[in-house]
């Protein structure tokens, strides 16, 4: 009995120290959420990108005649929108699973460790964006996707350090489709729907059954 009481007792040191040290709450839900509405993206953004239909909302817009583009004409094209609705569902979405399970764990959704967790993640993707807006003014669209995979792999690699280390994984297969692409621009839209829609549904699935299917079970 005394032995398990220890045991019990480490135990709640090791969950006390992980809480204090680790964002926990992220929920294997908000990636599957995500990686469906990446696909619904891809599969609307799939005849802009390859030009069965007209690119800007307003066609008049277009191109300047030296190759780069104004951020006025960026902001008139089907393909902004359709990513920037995406982004918003993905994130609205990965909230409300998150904070769905911070309630159960009884955890603090916005404390210090996710503060720092948001750190790691802002700032390769907040220079990943200003590099790619660039790109996009000068007119070389091929290297977009494989840029967000990049990026976005090098924010989770960042932030593993206060999350859980499953992500690291993530990152590291998000950095090597990226890198892939880079050779094979013009399926962009292809791996893009692979890294933001097959391996989030994939790990966000994963993530589920190794730390919430039982807390559902035992909910129930």
């Amino acid at each position: 009995m005394e032995e398990q009481q220890s045991l019990e007792t480490l135990k709640d040191i090791k969950r006390m120290m992980e809480r204090s040290s680790r964002f926990i709450s992220l929920s294997g839900l908000s990636g599957i959420s995500a990686g469906v509405f990446a696909l619904m993206g891809a599969w609307v953004s799939w005849p802009y990108v390859y030009g069965f239909k007209n690119l800007f909302i307003h066609p008049g817009a277009a191109l300047h005649n030296n190759g780069t583009a104004s951020y006025s004409a960026i902001f008139n094209t089907w393909l902004f929108w359709i990513a920037a609705a995406t982004f918003v569902a993905a994130l609205i979405s990965a909230f409300i699973f998150t904070s769905i399970k911070s309630k159960r764990q009884g955890i603090p959704l916005w404390g210090p460790t996710a503060k720092r967790l948001m750190v790691q993640v802002a700032i390769p993707i907040i220079a990943g964006g200003i590099f790619l807006l660039r790109l996009i003014h000068f007119g070389t669209f091929g290297l977009i996707a494989p840029g967000c995979l990049i990026f976005y792999g090098l924010a989770l690699v960042s932030a593993s350090k206060y999350t859980l280390d499953e992500i690291k994984w993530l990152g590291y297969c998000e950095l090597f489709l990226g890198i892939i692409n880079l050779w094979f621009v013009g399926y962009g839209l292809y791996f893009w729907a692979v890294g933001f829609g097959i391996l989030h549904i994939v790990y966000g699935w994963f993530m589920w059954w190794k730390y919430e299917r039982n807390t559902v079970t035992d909910d129930k």
